[in-house]
């Protein structure tokens, strides 16, 4: 378990309480001593170093600062870090494992969902919100879930494409644990395969 502490040396005489939290980033459990009035924003980017999470507008307008909190979307921007006690908070930088990108991830490369890259870790985690929620969306149920996030980059169709390929490529891969899927024209676990019939030319006869 990991302790994060603001700097409070400048602000020694401003009586300024400060308060306990607990909370998982990424699986990883912390703990934080905050002001009550620290941003969730500031306390990812600044206490944690988890700068994937960016800040654009400070005003819910942008969504670069998306997190999910509990599996929801949150704009980080103007959630105080003290409502995060006792929560999960996924930001961008947990999505790949050490050794594979995320299919989000996948997808924002294969089809060009990027340019300058400033939106993308919110578009990300706002999309991922949705996958895990509908797994088979529509282009329109994409477009939807990411309203809340702006780009003036893309316009906005590969970000949906890239999404849609996410949840292709989501869909195909079996989840831990589970056998592969069989190849269509084997026979299941476990049964004999049949044998073959007996042509109808010989009537079952020997030649």
């Amino acid at each position: 378990m990991t302790v994060v502490y603001e700097d409070h040396e400048d602000d020694a005489g401003t009586g300024i309480p400060v308060r306990r939290i607990r909370f998982t980033i990424n699986g990883q459990k912390k703990i934080a001593e905050v002001e009550p009035r620290l941003l969730l924003a500031h306390l990812i980017r600044r206490g944690l170093g988890l700068t994937g999470t960016h800040m654009g507008c400070d005003t819910t307008n942008c969504g670069a600062c998306t997190v999910l909190v509990d599996g929801r979307p949150v704009k980080s921007c103007t959630m105080l870090a003290v409502q995060a006690d006792g929560r999960e908070i996924s930001t961008v930088e947990g999505l790949a494992t050490a050794s594979e990108l995320h299919p989000l991830q996948e997808g924002f490369k294969e089809e060009h969902g990027l340019q300058c890259g400033f939106c993308t870790p919110g578009m990300m985690m706002a999309a991922k919100a949705l996958l895990d929620e509908n797994p088979d969306p529509t282009e329109e149920d994409v477009r939807w879930a990411l309203s809340g996030n702006l780009c003036r980059c893309t316009g906005y169709q590969n970000i949906v494409k890239s999404v849609l390929w996410a949840a292709d490529k989501l869909r195909a891969v079996p989840a831990r644990g589970d056998d592969p899927p069989e190849p269509p024209d084997s026979p299941a676990r476990g049964d004999t395969p049949a044998a073959p019939p007996t042509s109808q030319a010989n009537n079952g006869q020997e030649g």
